[in-house]
Parts: C-alpha cells; structure tokens; sequence
C-alpha cells in the first residue's frame, strides 16, 4: 500500500494532518518517506544544493572552520561535525580545505548528524577514506559532549516541519490536510480557533511557524554555549519576520502539488531566520547577524577563489563563472540563501562577520 493510501486511511479514521505532520509523514516515513526511501540529489535527482553546484562552496566553508578553529584558540582536540550532510559533497570539498590549516585536521573528530540510510550511504561512499575517519550519529544529542564544536548545517532546516495558520474571519485558523468528497488529498482550515499567539494580520495571511526549527537551533546554541565552539547556518529563508505559504514541493528540478505524490517529492518551507536565531540566543548562545548568501561568501573570497581556478583551468573558466553566479547572483542564491552564524562568546568574531 502506498504511503499516500495509507495517509488516506489515517485521515479518514483520525481526522485531518496538521502540515507539520504531514511533511515530517511525507519525508521520515519508515517505509515510503522522501528521504527514508528515495532521496534524489544532483543533476539526475529532484534539487541542486550549493555544494554541488560548486567545489567552490565548500572549500569556503572548510576555510571557515580553519579560521574559527584557530580564533578558538586552536583547541588539540574538537568536533567538527555537519549536521545533514547530503551526498558528502560538502565535507569532502571542506576537508580538502583545511588540510591549508596546519594542526587543524589533527585536532578534528569528524561526525556526520544523518537519519537517512541511502545517504549514509552516499557519504560512506564519498568519505570513507576521509582523514579523519567519519563517525555517523543520528542527532546532535549523540555528539561527544565534552570538545568545542564547529557544525555546519547547509539545507537542512528547511526540511523541518513547520505548521500553517490561515487569518479567516473568526480569527487565525490552522491549516490542515484532509480529504474532499472523492476521498483525495486536500488542504482545510481546522474549526477551533488556534490556542497560539500570532501576529496580528489581514484576512487570507498565512503563518508559519516550525517548532522544529526552533528546536535544532536551540540544541545547537545550548552545545556552544556549554562547550565553546561556533555553527554555521545556511538555508533559504527570510531575515525580517513576515508571512506567506511558502511549502512547496520538488519532483525532477519541478515544482509540484504538495499533495500530489507523497513521499516521492521533497518537501521544504523557508526557513524563519529571525525566531531560529532567537532560539539560539534563549539556550545561551551567540547568535547573528543574517547575511544573505552573496555577502557571506563575497567577504569569504569567493570571486578570488573563482579566478584563481580560472587561471589554473581556462578551459574550465566559463563553467566557473556561471557557478559563481547561481551562488551569488541576487536572482539565484544569492539573497534568498541566508547564513547565520550561533557562537559561545561575545569576544568571537564569526569568520565573514566582521563587518556586521
């Protein structure tokens, strides 16, 4: 039975989904969710993700941990981890680039924070003869507790689930997934009034809110802030609080239905910056300022890293000048892809935050 059968049965029997549960249903599902059973990443699967549009990313990323490391003080010993690692890409183009970093690779104790098992298996693939040696745990829970940590954590929160509420004209109104006369799939507004307090807005706003989200990014600043380190986030989402339904659905590089195949596309909203940052700062930790994506990798170097490969590849520059624009060009990556920075002392300064 397939899984949008089975979520059919459930709502039949038990009523309507919040989205939340529908999302964490669509990907986590043991048996027939995205990522449990199908994850497609790259040019052949559903979506590109920064690291494999570019070595470029990651090796920046790999600098950035290189120079936080060493503005830690350079500790002998301390966790380096990534926190929803994708194929591997990312880590393995960052563990090149801090070989650069003399001590640093020594000093590390590589972990990878993965529930999928067909892309642990990807990263087995790719990193396993990584220096160091990777270790796989399936939350951040599971980390050492004693060593500072540097975590990166790129494309992950937008898969959180987040619920949605609708401002109908008895008051804010939780959307839900239920079923229409035929027994399909669709979206409905639950009849009690929602118990949570929201902002106020006009009539047909939609909220959303991801406990989920919250939840990682106030793990994440209670660990730093207990053991010293610093985290880097990276996603797509919005840097002022606002509204708007922003689930979508990813199937073949294509927007579809959120509905309309169950635990065989990628389900994602954006991810809200301001309360994932507030949440940090309520465990403890440091946290801020959002950049976008443009900026954070300008003052990493990245357009002297493009043309540095450029001169060593002419046959490869254009290539290298069309991966630098989807990473920063306003109308790609650019501005909808924010980077926030989680830290344990006011006396760091996060890599590329200089400025802010």
């Amino acid at each position: 039975m397939s899984l949008e059968d089975r979520l059919r049965r459930e709502i039949a029997a038990n009523g309507p989904l919040t989205v939340a549960q529908y999302m964490t249903r669509c990907l986590h599902d043991p048996q027939d969710g995205y990522y449990a059973a199908r994850p497609a990443l790259g040019a052949a699967g559903d979506f590109i993700t920064a690291p494999l549009t570019s070595q470029m990313f990651g090796e920046l990323l790999g600098l950035w941990t290189a120079e936080s490391w060493r503005r830690m003080g350079a500790p002998s010993r301390f966790i380096l981890a990534e926190a929803g690692p994708g194929d591997g890409t990312l880590m393995a183009d960052a563990l090149r680039a801090l070989r650069l970093e003399p001590g640093c690779l020594e000093a590390a104790e590589l972990y990878l924070v993965e529930t999928s098992s067909p892309l642990i298996q990807a990263q087995q693939r790719r990193l396993g003869g990584a220096a160091p040696s990777p270790h796989w745990v399936p939350a951040l829970e599971s980390l050492p507790q004693d060593p500072p940590l540097i975590l990166l954590a790129n494309e992950l929160l937008d898969c959180l689930p987040a619920r949605q509420f609708v401002r109908a004209a008895g008051g804010w109104a939780e959307r839900v997934v239920g079923l229409d006369d035929a027994g399909r799939l669709t979206f409905g507004l639950s009849p009690t009034p929602a118990a949570d307090a929201l902002p106020d807005a006009g009539l047909g706003a939609v909220y959303e809110l991801s406990a989920a989200q919250a939840a990682f990014a106030a793990a994440v600043g209670d660990r730093i802030a207990r053991t010293g380190g610093a985290a880097l986030l990276i996603d797509y989402g919005r840097d002022e609080p606002g509204f708007g339904d922003t689930l979508q659905a990813l199937r073949g590089h294509s927007r579809i239905d959120p509905l309309s195949c169950p635990g065989q596309a990628d389900l994602t909203v954006h991810v809200d910056f301001p309360a994932v940052r507030d949440a940090a700062r309520a465990a403890g930790a440091q946290a801020g300022p959002i950049l976008d994506q443009a900026t954070f990798l300008g003052r990493l170097g990245i357009e002297a890293r493009a043309q540095a490969l450029a001169r060593n590849r002419p046959d490869v520059a254009p290539i290298l000048m069309r991966q630098l624009e989807r990473l920063t060009s306003p109308d790609q990556m650019g501005t909808l892809f924010k980077v926030l920075p989680i830290y344990a002392s006011a006396d760091f300064v996060p890599p590329g935050f200089e400025e802010a």
